[in-house]
């Protein structure tokens, strides 16, 4: 049986167990096989004086006694013994022993265990002196007891306490403990606990690590008959293999938690190495291959030379020590004789260290490395692949310096069994990595990479993909020149991330172009874009009435028309946050639209706000993903917004950037991070990067307003008849005279003559004529009639229909625009050399 940490023997003939249990193998034949350190604590003989000879000749002190005839009848046997002491006196042992079985059931041996036997007056020893056999229990015990006064000076050490001492007990004895060990919390957690034994009298035990093991300890005090506490007895028992394999378990139990939380690569990999620092090991590297990084597929086979890993993650227990000899974000090559070649050349984990010629090869080829062994005190090591599906990702590498021990064969199965869910975690985001690089290359390509060149506006924009975890999404903006030197502005937000938000948002912005090529009105223009994503919601198998609750496609957009000769902006919604403004006089406020419901609802109508814009103003078009963050509602958004647009700016980049700056969390990239993480936002060149991630997609269009004076512009009302053409084309030479573009004088002429002729003879009054000098030169003449003309080829004998097409052939451009009161056709014609 146990008892507080000891092997006993119950005694046949008292209730009292006996301590010191030792143990001896012998043959059928009576031949001693083995013989324990106990059994030479015991009877004083040593194994080599034992082993080899017969049992009774080394120990019986009378060979006629019983037990040895019950073993030579090969029968289990209890009782009492007299044997032999190597001193020559006589014990009285209490002794068992058992048959030992072959694989045929049939004894071959005996197992025998003796102890010394109890008596009521205390234990016999050798010399019948109980004193000197309670002096050998206390010295021979195999854990630590020592015994200190009420002065909490030493009184006695067995021998094991001697040994964690590394001293004898002569020379501890009477001094007080602490003036024979250093300061630290494991000895003033052991001082602290002896004064609390002399002050109360009552017993306590604690758990300590000192000397690179876990102890529990158990004091109690020492009390005469009175009761009076005249001393304090301890006990430290080794509690290591208890204590780490319940670190283990804590380690394995905690790792399903705390790797993995994020669908980022470097982030799980720094997961694991804060997971095993210090509690396994007191620096940890990790290392993948690039194509891990950049979500490619990497090699499934055992990599057998040479090997480029890029360093994602390291920890210190103490900081800057050792130093990393490879920096976060750098690469580096391991030679294949290198741990991480080498494991991952096996594909299995292996220890390494100071005994191993080929680590001590790897570190004398680099300083740092040669210096955090040779100097730090790195002396253990283990390195383990990272695996996952059978894909080789990286490696880890373990390395101990403050702790004593080396690595265990037990540490490197949990060193693999972590490094293989931090593998599969890994693999996971690599995957996704992959899923969102695709996306974010899909959006990119489809978003503009510059600003077109017109006259209404300056321009500036930024473009911020959500971080990884969400994905990229479906934002988008839009600058698109139309006709009559006037611009739309557009800003849209698909719900959802991923592949289809992007395809979804390629697919809008598309038709958005092809509408305002049309020219069609914000109102109008959104009714159509709504048709086409209830189209494509159909088309997907969802009804638009349960697009917003199951994968149908679900939008936003804010569409907007500006006319640099009249100043006047027309906009309209569909379930899009209201633009902000700043006046040239310094008040910002927000455009007060009549918002239509999200693009995909169906069946409700859109409503056009029109407004007067002074030049220099400035309008801020943005999608929800700017105003909205986990700390404050849109609400509160909406009011940082207009504080940081009304800010004074140098240009529209740093307006930008202020906006961005303002509602935006600060970076939070590390330095040294991987590219993977330094997906920097879409913005012109030469504006400064941010490494900002915000939790959804930011789209910010700022455009700075311009208007084109009445120097700029002629305009003339026509009547309805023929004869007022030469008088059109009349007023319009004059006026090219007047801007000193006399060369471009035939070119409008004839586009003159020919758009007022067909208003003349198919439109309505009223008609009008109107010349634009910007850019370009163009010549517009609106009437009265919707109905549009088409263009065609004339046949030979037609006498009509070569107007439009020698039009088409004569200048850059042309084109049709419906009007509140009919219809506007435009041609468009580059300035002569020099008056661009």
């Amino acid at each position: 049986m146990t008892h507080r940490g000891k092997t006993v023997l119950e005694s046949p003939h008292d209730d009292e167990p006996t301590t010191d249990l030792a143990t001896a193998t012998v043959s059928r034949q009576g031949i001693v096989t083995s013989w324990s350190d106990a059994a030479q604590r015991l009877l004083g003989h040593a194994a080599t004086d034992v082993v080899g000879r017969v049992v009774t000749e080394v120990l019986a002190a009378d060979p006629s006694d019983a037990v040895w005839a019950a073993l030579a009848g090969a029968e289990a046997w209890s009782g009492t013994a007299v044997l032999r002491h190597r001193d020559g006196s006589r014990l009285d042992l209490g002794l068992r022993a058992c048959p030992s079985l072959d694989g045929e059931s049939k004894a071959n041996g005996f197992v025998v265990a003796f102890a010394p036997v109890p008596t009521k007056n205390g234990y016999e020893d050798s010399g019948g002196d109980d004193r000197k056999m309670l002096e050998r229990s206390f010295t021979q015990a195999p854990v630590a007891l020592a015994t200190f006064d009420t002065e909490l000076r030493y009184q006695g050490l067995n021998d094991i306490a001697c040994e964690m001492a590394g001293t004898t007990a002569a020379q501890l004895r009477g001094r007080r403990y602490q003036d024979t060990v250093p300061d630290n919390v494991a000895t003033r957690g052991f001082l602290r606990h002896l004064r609390q034994v002399v002050e109360t009298g009552a017993p306590t035990s604690y758990d300590s690590h000192f000397g690179g093991r876990a102890w529990n300890i158990e004091m109690w005090p020492v009390k005469d008959p009175s009761g009076r506490v005249h001393g304090v007895g301890t006990a430290s028992f080794d509690s290591s293999a208890q204590h780490w394999a319940q670190q283990r378990l804590a380690l394995l139990n905690e790792a399903g938690t705390r790797i993995g939380t994020t669908l980022d690569v470097v982030r799980t990999a720094q997961e694991l190495t804060e997971l095993v620092v210090p509690r396994l090991a007191d620096f940890v590297s990790v290392d993948l291959l690039d194509s891990v990084l950049q979500g490619e597929e990497p090699t499934s086979e055992p990599i057998d030379a040479a090997v480029v890993l890029r360093r994602v993650a390291h920890r210190s227990a103490v900081e800057g020590f050792p130093e990393a000899a490879v920096a976060l974000g750098a690469v580096d090559t391991y030679p294949a004789y290198s741990p991480a070649a080498r494991c991952l050349a096996v594909g299995r984990p292996f220890l390494s260290g100071l005994e191993d010629p080929d680590f001590v090869r790897w570190i004398e080829g680099d300083d740092v490395r040669s210096a955090g062994v040779h100097h730090v005190g790195v002396h253990s090591g283990m390195a383990v692949p990272l695996r996952a599906r059978g894909t080789v990702l990286g490696v880890a590498v373990f390395w101990r310096r403050l702790r004593p021990e080396p690595f265990q064969p037990d540490d490197l199965v949990l060193a693999e069994e972590l490094a293989g869910r931090a593998a599969v975690c890994v693999d996971n985001a690599r995957r996704y990595t992959r899923e969102y690089t695709t996306a974010l290359t899909l959006q990119r390509s489809l978003l503009p990479r510059g600003l077109p060149g017109q006259a209404a506006v300056e321009a500036a924009f930024r473009y911020l993909p959500a971080d990884s975890q969400a994905g990229a999404g479906g934002d988008w903006f839009d600058v698109i020149p139309l006709s009559g030197t006037r611009v739309a502005l557009v800003v849209g937000d698909v719900a959802g991330h991923g592949v289809r938000a992007s395809a979804t948002m390629g697919s809008l912005r598309t038709a958005v172009r092809t509408l305002a090529d049309v020219d069609l009105p914000p109102d109008e223009l959104l009714t159509h874009l709504d048709d086409l994503v209830t189209r494509l919601t159909s088309d997907d198998g969802t009804t638009a009435s349960d697009a917003q609750d199951t994968d149908g496609i679900s939008a936003t957009c804010l569409y907007a028309v500006y006319d640099p000769v009249s100043r006047r902006c027309t906009l309209a919604s569909a379930g899009h946050p209201p633009p902000g403004v700043l006046y040239p006089d310094g008040t910002v406020s927000l455009v007060g639209l009549s918002p239509g419901p999200p693009l995909g609802v169906g069946g409700l109508p859109f409503e056009a706000t029109e407004l007067e814009l002074p030049e220099g103003s400035l309008i801020a078009l943005y999608t929800d993903g700017l105003i909205e963050a986990r700390d404050h509602d849109i609400d509160a958004g909406l009011d940082l917004l207009c504080q940081a647009l009304a800010r004074p700016s140098p240009s529209l980049d740093v307006t930008c950037d202020t906006l961005i700056d303002a509602l935006l969390p600060s970076p939070t990239v590390q330095p040294g991070e991987p590219p993977s993480r330094l997906l920097s936002s879409l913005r012109p060149e030469g504006s400064p990067s941010r490494s900002a991630r915000p939790t959804d997609d930011v789209a910010l269009l700022v455009a700075r307003i311009r208007a084109l004076h009445a120097d700029q512009v002629a305009t003339w009302s026509l009547p309805a008849d023929p004869e007022i053409v030469a008088d059109a084309r009349l007023q319009a030479s004059r006026q090219l005279q007047a801007w000193g573009l006399e060369e471009a004088g035939f070119v409008t002429e004839l586009v003159v003559s020919e758009l007022v002729t067909n208003a003349i003879r198919y439109g309505a009054t009223p008609i009008q004529l109107r010349l634009i000098r910007d850019r370009t030169l163009i010549c517009e003449v609106s009437d009265g009639n919707s109905a549009a003309p088409h263009l065609r080829r004339a046949r030979t004998f037609d006498e009509g229909g070569r107007g439009l097409l020698l039009v088409s052939q004569l200048t850059q451009g042309w084109g049709t625009r419906q009007t509140t009161s009919g219809k506007t056709i435009w041609a468009e014609q580059l300035l002569p050399t020099g008056h661009a």
